[in-house]
């Protein structure tokens, strides 16, 4: 941020606001962990606040503090739409295009509010007052920090605060492996440890409360793996019909598309996932190095996201996606053996 986009929000923040706190469509660790700390803060400072998500999130990030206070725009729709249309600031975090919000984009367009945005993807829109946006930024969450101490309030992190902004630093770093993790992130982290941050018991609550049935599901999708030596990449599949076979819950395949790249040699790694309700196929990029997943998700799969986790959609049905995708991917033979 610079001098003065934080004088603006100091100005704005002087003053009661009613806030509404946004994150994107199936929101995760980074936008659950960023709202739910920012709406604790803002509380703090005497505001009116709520975090409205646009549909429900994965049950491994429920037990997060302050959780209970959010609003499921799908569930509760007629509450959600007040609030968002009652507010007088909007922040929108770990998003930069309306469109990453589904059925909510039309409210929000529709809003009189100021809309402040926090964010760390790539090319963002220019809808929000005041934009702060980095790219090298290892998650929303570490960006959530970086603004309280652009404000000179850090002492006003409390262990609920610390925890949420833990848990989504964590996530989206890929437990601190991604190469945005900088030696900033891990000075935050360890502030946040001082300020209440339990880390293993952070761990524990997001990676170790698996049921069987979703390591049933990792099994077959692990048994579904296409590895593609010629080409650097591995991808995996997953039908509803496997889905429902193992009872699927919301989250359940987070993180499979990463054991692609556990494989010595792979740089590229995708899962697609059907989704008959939808009538999509929705993909999940990851690579190392390089290759951008970003630039190949927007170019081929109505998608993106950063340098090296994006996400698209296909609306073709499973075989067809895929007979495209290898088609596409004998052209990118050359990027992916530099």
């Amino acid at each position: 941020m610079n001098s003065a986009d934080i004088t603006t929000v100091k100005s704005i923040l002087s003053q009661p606001q009613k806030i509404a706190i946004i994150p994107h469509r199936n929101p995760d660790g980074d936008a659950m962990g960023s709202c739910l700390a920012l709406y604790g803060f803002l509380k703090k400072k005497g505001h009116t606040v709520h975090v409205v998500a646009p549909n429900d999130y994965p049950k491994f990030l429920k037990w997060m503090p302050e959780n209970d206070t959010v609003i499921n725009f799908e569930r509760e729709n007629p509450k959600a739409k007040e609030v968002i249309n009652e507010a007088s600031i909007i922040f929108t975090l770990d998003f930069n295009d309306l469109s990453r919000v589904g059925q909510m984009e039309q409210v929000l367009k529709e809003a009189s509010a100021d809309f402040i945005m926090i964010d760390h993807h790539q090319q963002p829109s220019d809808y929000a007052m005041v934009t702060y946006s980095d790219v090298t930024m290892s998650s929303t969450c570490e960006m959530v920090y970086n603004f309280i101490e652009f404000l000179g309030e850090t002492d006003q992190i409390d262990a609920d605060m610390a925890t949420n902004l833990y848990t989504g630093i964590m996530t989206d770093t890929g437990s601190f492996k991604y190469r945005s993790t900088s030696s900033k992130t891990h000075r935050v982290v360890a502030e946040l440890i001082d300020k209440g941050a339990d880390n293993m018991a952070i761990h524990q609550e997001v990676f170790d409360t698996n049921s069987p049935s979703r390591l049933h599901l990792l099994g077959v999708a692990l048994s579904n793996m296409v590895i593609l030596p010629e080409y650097r990449t591995a991808y995996i599949t997953l039908t509803q019909d496997e889905l429902d076979q193992y009872d699927f819950k919301k989250g359940d395949t987070e993180g499979f598309v990463n054991y692609g790249l556990t494989l010595e040699g792979i740089i590229f790694a995708l899962i697609f996932i059907e989704n008959r309700e939808e009538g999509i196929i929705k993909i999940s990029l990851r690579s190392i190095g390089d290759f951008s997943v970003n630039e190949f998700a927007r170019a081929h799969f109505n998608g993106g996201g950063h340098t090296n986790a994006a996400g698209g959609r296909s609306e073709t049905s499973m075989e067809e996606t895929i007979s495209r995708f290898n088609d596409i991917l004998k052209t990118y033979k050359y990027k992916l053996n530099p």
